[in-house]
């Protein structure tokens, strides 16, 4: 019997835990989910005579023994800080491994050891990084092998909220992890666009956006990623004109979230004061100048150049950031206080559904002809807990655990899934479970 170990039982790790179990008896494995919590492991396992839970602590060494016993594949789903130490053990005593988050220099460095011992570790195998990276590059791969000449290429994608006839002029809510929302491109921003390379410093960052259609779905705002630099290496576009990864929004919500950014309110290098006795109003009045006779909203307006009735000033209002509601922290920053207070109207309700989009053009030359393909995938959630977010997350380590305990993928060393051998059978199993991508030829 093969035994597999998923370590982190959060909810990131639902629709993973959910598929190893619904096929642990078709393919005679055990599941084994691992937690600091282990009533919370427990509650994943939800019964299953295939499943047991335990409780887990890497920096503890009696657990860091139980890596070694008899595991035929390790899965992280913990802070991308402890993958690490997850690896030298797997890498050391020769056991598979994959998680979702991105790949470093410490963990590269485990590369020969995974490969001398037989076993191999795929990072990044989530949605983004992850489908991203697989769907991108057999469009990329096809071209090449046709003996065509990338010129560009951009990359959206975006968790967003499933159109509805609700109120909420943002259209948008926290479908995963509200901290990295609210830090999103802080930094510079690197990309390459027509051979020169580009940057964009944080305060920038949302004025600079991109409209996007995508066909059946309308348009998007698009915000560039932190580093598109990195994967001129990784996707082999040494030579490319055009390199660019963005975020997609909704219109409209770039604008609105540069007030926040411009304010210094998404700030977390320090800690405001009294932060227990301060209001919604009393918070954005800490960034605005003194002035009695002005009432907050006016003050806001001028300083930024807003109109009071403008869209932006409407999106604020409805997030009851003039409220005098206490903010309900004892303390924070002001990056903390932020995600605080719009946690109280972006948590996603039992009703709503999300929506994972994303986006890929290619620009190349068939001859002397200028051509493009455009590739789309959009996939919407069944509910708050079933939601496409967790679903593109969870699906692609789910099939890789299946490709790689049924002997069907037998990666050796260090990956990403930028490898045919790798991103072939699992785009193709998670074709199966409906996620797919639209292409369309677009004349240039």
């Amino acid at each position: 019997m093969k035994k597999v170990l998923v370590l982190g039982a959060g909810r990131s790790s639902s629709t993973l835990i959910e598929f190893l179990l619904d096929h642990a008896d078709a393919n005679d494995w055990q599941v084994v989910v691992g937690d600091l919590d282990e009533a919370l492991a427990k509650d994943k396992i939800n019964g299953s005579t295939r499943g047991e839970a335990m409780a887990f602590d890497i920096f503890n060494e009696a657990h860091q023994q139980k890596l070694t016993e008899g595991f035929d594949l390790v899965i992280s789903m913990m802070p991308a800080s402890f993958h690490i130490h997850v690896a030298k053990i797997c890498a050391a005593h020769g056991i598979n491994m994959l998680t979702a988050s991105y790949v470093t220099d410490e963990i590269k460095s485990l590369h020969e050891e995974f490969e001398k011992n037989n076993a191999g570790l795929i990072m990044e195998m989530g949605l983004d990084p992850g489908i991203d990276h697989m769907s991108a590059m057999k469009v990329l791969d096809r071209i090449r092998e046709a003996g065509h000449e990338l010129r560009a290429f951009e990359t959206f994608t975006g968790g967003l909220l499933a159109p509805s006839n609700d109120d909420n002029p943002w259209k948008y809510k926290f479908t995963w992890n509200p901290r990295n929302v609210v830090l999103a491109g802080q930094g510079y921003t690197k990309f390459i666009q027509e051979g020169r390379y580009k940057y964009i410093p944080y305060q920038k960052l949302f004025r600079r956006t991109e409209v996007i259609h995508i066909p059946e779905y309308g348009y998007f705002e698009g915000y560039a990623n932190r580093d598109s630099l990195k994967y001129l290496d990784a996707y082999k576009l040494q030579d490319i004109k055009t390199l660019y990864r963005g975020t997609l929004r909704q219109v409209g919500y770039c604008k609105a979230w540069d007030v926040f950014v411009q304010l210094g309110a998404t700030d977390d290098t320090y800690e405001l004061h009294e932060v227990d006795k301060m209001t919604h109003r009393q918070f954005i009045n800490s960034f605005l100048s003194f002035n009695p006779d002005d009432s907050i909203e006016l003050k806001l307006a001028h300083y930024l150049n807003l109109d009071l009735e403008s869209d932006e000033m409407y999106k604020l209002k409805w997030l009851g950031l003039f409220e005098d509601e206490l903010v309900g922290l004892k303390k924070g920053t002001p990056a903390q206080i932020l995600e605080h207070i719009l946690k109280k109207k972006w948590t996603i309700t039992a009703d709503e559904k999300d929506m994972i989009v994303m986006w890929h053009k290619f620009e190349y030359y068939e001859g002397k002809e200028l051509k493009q393909i455009q590739s789309y995938m959009a996939i919407e959630g069944e509910d708050a807990v079933r939601t496409a977010m967790s679903k593109t997350v969870g699906l692609p380590l789910a099939v890789s655990a299946q490709l790689i305990l049924q002997g069907k993928m037998s990666p050796k060393g260090v990956h990403i899934p930028t490898e045919k051998e790798i991103y072939e059978p699992v785009l193709s199993e998670l074709a199966s479970h409906g996620i797919t991508f639209k292409e369309c030829e677009i004349d240039n």
